[in-house]
């Protein structure tokens, strides 16, 4: 394959989905690289081409040069740590020798969440209502009647109640 300057394709499950594979050779051995399908390819016009040309003043193309420029390094995969792979082998080692594990901090209850259940019974026995907010009307807010059907009454109960126009949604 090196002598040919070749590369070899194949398919392997990842993550519960087949993938295309290339393998080439790579220093004493063979190295893998997951392709994309062509339907996952997309055209960098479809994205792109809607963007304005811009002009970039020379004062700010010489300082993004000089950021560049400081902060140019050679990589280093060392510098990069997977912290969940971390946590995940430390509490494997601590289970390994016995140590009970706690489980994470349940997290905080929000102020605003109400319990619909004592919500429902302050409601049953004719308590206030669970928000201590008072439902404030807003200057021209007309309520909304709606007919339930079922219910004795007039025939107008039955009628859709019409909506103001500036409120009815566009179709088409």
């Amino acid at each position: 394959m090196r002598d040919k300057k070749m590369v070899a394709l194949g398919r392997v499950v990842l993550a519960k989905r087949e993938r295309i594979i290339m393998l080439q050779p790579w220093g004493k051995g063979l190295m893998g690289a997951t392709l994309r399908y062509g339907y996952e390819v997309r055209d960098q016009k479809e994205f792109f081409d809607d963007l304005p040309d811009v002009k970039i003043a020379p004062d700010m193309l010489k300082l993004a040069q000089h950021i560049l420029a400081s902060k140019e390094a050679d990589f280093d995969p060392s510098e990069f740590v997977d912290h969940y792979e971390e946590a995940v082998v430390e509490m494997l080692k601590k289970k390994q020798a016995g140590i009970t594990v706690p489980k994470g901090q349940p997290a905080a209850r929000a102020p605003n969440v109400v319990n619909l259940m004592d919500a429902l019974k302050r409601s049953i026995a004719g308590g206030k209502k669970s928000s201590p907010k008072s439902k404030k009307r807003i200057q021209g807010q007309a309520e909304m009647l709606l007919p339930i059907s079922g219910k004795k009454g007039s025939k107008e109960a039955t009628k859709p109640v019409a909506r103001p126009a500036s409120r009815q949604r566009k179709t088409g």
